[in-house]
């Protein structure tokens, strides 16, 4: 940036464990930094509340302070986060009449409180780095609160964990990025990550998003949708907020890359790899809205009472801008979808910005609907749950079913249940190549650092030259692993044929500059590079097949790239392989 507003508010905002470095860009913008005043949202106030024909929009509850996220039990119980308040409130409509009775009641208390879920009669709950279960009690009250998970990665900036199960029945969690814009040093951040019920396994399911708080489930298509948050000071149209179809192993662009396949002006990808590169491996938006509204919760329409034509359509808050001017969101906006796709994101509930845009009543944040199909509509400004009704003809019956599971099953099933890499037809070879290292003896057992219950760094390896290879592949797996069999540990391609060793802690990134041009792939972890081995605490040593390849040609495999993609690509290319086969156990937790 050159303007100097433009430049000591991108300084703040970028940060991260590796340099920056010059690239010729030149960039400037005007940047504007406008937020709207909090004022009272009094009954005339209220009555500019815009919605469309045949719908009503009333105040469900009031003062509730920091209102954020809600979840819906299958009985009609409302369950509403508070971060600031760092609570979860339970809240009831027993007579019918659209408003909660009486004053609600406080059944969790945890620092952070934020993201909700409901799943067999047990209410989930995010905080910061920390994922807890309880079971609900026939009068609403929560049990004791059980900690599952308690290592997510650092906040920062995005703090706002949000949870949803899939239909699949496993659990998904948006981290958000640590920053503005940022290579993170924690693979982790800028996903969604996929994690068992109970918490003991997890996996990052896609990457390069900012901070996607909202995403659900298509009800006929069950694919995943997500609105995620645009980058800020790139000026008032600047970054648009995205839509995307979400699926497994995709990268969606943050931090180099955003929108339609923009480059972002300011930030340098790792391991020296272009920014045309790092377009070509990511996913483009599906839609894009108006830049800075700020998505929040996400729901389809399925569970509504809306008339037939809203049915297959979504929903989402915009809590509104701060980065711009005019303001922007403030509001409910409608996501139409026609056979499945999404066609246009359009204005639904307005009016909560007033004054011409100078104050406001409500930021919109939670959004679920209730029993009875209206949509709850939770503001964490002034403290209100807004009530969305259909009161017209042509109201329909909440559905019921899950979004049909086929589609994220086929996606994670990929490549599980089969043989290790090196017994598959694609790596048959006529020679053999003998691999050693000096860290353990084939068959030996690895020391823990070596473990992702301690330095996770990866081990030293060697191997005997084979004459005329242009290149070695390395693929580290794990068959003792479950429920993913065998599991990847490691790939590494495109090591120069020149190259019989590497040493311990390789970078974990996606393309190495010593030796130079390694390129690493996506681990079943959901990370570039090499994760350590992790198994069961208790469970007998796991194996980890270390297996090298001799190859006759430099692989045109792009970072990034899964196992079963290098593997196609060494079909007809092997020269020699071999392995060596470490083991390891955990009997115990490691102490804190």
């Amino acid at each position: 940036m050159k303007r100097a507003l433009a430049a000591s508010l991108m300084a703040m905002a970028v940060s991260g464990a590796f340099a920056q470095q010059g690239d010729g860009t030149q960039f400037s913008t005007n940047i504007n930094i406008w937020k709207p005043n909090k004022v009272e949202p009094t009954p005339e106030r209220m009555r500019a509340i815009k919605a469309p024909s045949g719908f009503t929009v009333t105040p469900f509850a009031t003062g509730l302070k920091n209102a954020r996220i809600i979840a819906v039990a299958p009985n009609g119980d409302v369950y509403l986060s508070r971060r600031d308040q760092g609570d979860v409130l339970l809240l009831k409509d027993t007579n019918g009449d659209g408003r909660t009775d009486g004053a609600p009641v406080t059944v969790a208390n945890r620092a952070g409180a934020h993201g909700l879920a409901i799943r067999d009669n047990k209410l989930y709950l995010v905080t910061v780095k920390e994922v807890f279960v309880a079971d609900i009690k026939a009068d609403g009250r929560l049990g004791e609160l059980k900690m599952i998970i308690g290592d997510l990665p650092d906040a920062g900036q995005h703090a706002n964990r949000t949870l949803a199960f899939g239909p699949d029945g496993m659990l998904y969690i948006s981290a958000g990025s640590t920053c503005n814009t940022c290579n993170e040093s924690n693979p982790e951040n800028a996903t969604i990550l996929r994690a068992s019920p109970d918490g003991k396994s997890r996996s990052i399911f896609a990457s390069g998003l900012r901070n996607t708080i909202g995403f659900a489930w298509h009800p006929q298509t069950g694919e995943l949708w997500g609105l995620d948050h645009g980058i800020d000071f790139l000026g008032d149209n600047q970054q648009q907020e995205e839509l995307n179809k979400i699926e497994l192993g995709k990268q969606y662009g943050w931090p180099h890359v955003y929108g339609a396949g923009e480059i972002y002006p300011q930030s340098t990808p790792v391991g020296e790899i272009s920014k045309p590169e790092w377009k070509a491996r990511s996913t483009p938006m599906v839609l894009g809205y108006t830049a800075h509204a700020a998505p929040m919760q996400f729901v389809f329409a399925d569970k509504s009472s809306f008339p037939a034509q809203y049915r297959g359509d979504a929903f989402a808050t915009m809590r509104g801008s701060w980065n711009r001017n005019p303001a922007s969101g403030y509001e409910i906006v409608r996501v139409r979808y026609e056979n499945g796709q999404p066609k246009a994101i359009e204005p639904f509930v307005t009016g909560f910005l007033t004054d011409g845009g100078k104050t406001h009543i409500a930021r919109p944040v939670g959004l679920a609907f209730a029993r009875d199909g209206s949509l709850l509509m939770a503001d964490d400004a002034n403290g209100v749950i807004y009530r969305v009704a259909y009161t017209g003809s042509g109201a329909s019956a909440p559905a019921a079913a899950m979004p049909p599971a086929g589609p994220m099953q086929e996606q994670v099933n990929k490549g599980n249940g089969v043989p290790l890499a090196n017994k598959r037809a694609e790596t048959q070879a006529s020679g053999a190549l003998t691999v050693s290292s000096s860290a353990f003896r084939n068959d030996g057992m690895m020391d823990q650092k070596y473990s992702e219950y301690a330095d996770g760094v990866s081990p030293p390896l060697s191997w005997k030259a084979v004459p005329g290879a242009k290149s070695y592949a390395i693929i580290a797996e794990d068959p003792d692993a479950k429920p993913v069999t065998p599991f990847v540990h490691w790939l590494a391609w495109n090591i120069p044929g020149n190259v019989t060793s590497l040493p311990e802690g390789l970078q974990e990134q996606p393309r190495l500059t010593d030796p130079e041009g390694v390129l690493q792939g996506r681990t079943t972890r959901g990370s570039v590079g090499y994760t350590g081995p992790k198994p069961p605490v208790g469970d007998p040593a796991h194996h980890y097949h270390f297996q090298v390849y001799a190859l006759d040609a430099m692989l045109d495999v792009p970072f990034g790239a899964d196992r079963d993609t290098l593997i196609k690509a060494m079909q007809g290319h092997v020269m020699a392989k071999g392995e060596i086969v470490g083991k390891y156990g955990q009997k115990q937790k490691p102490q804190k």
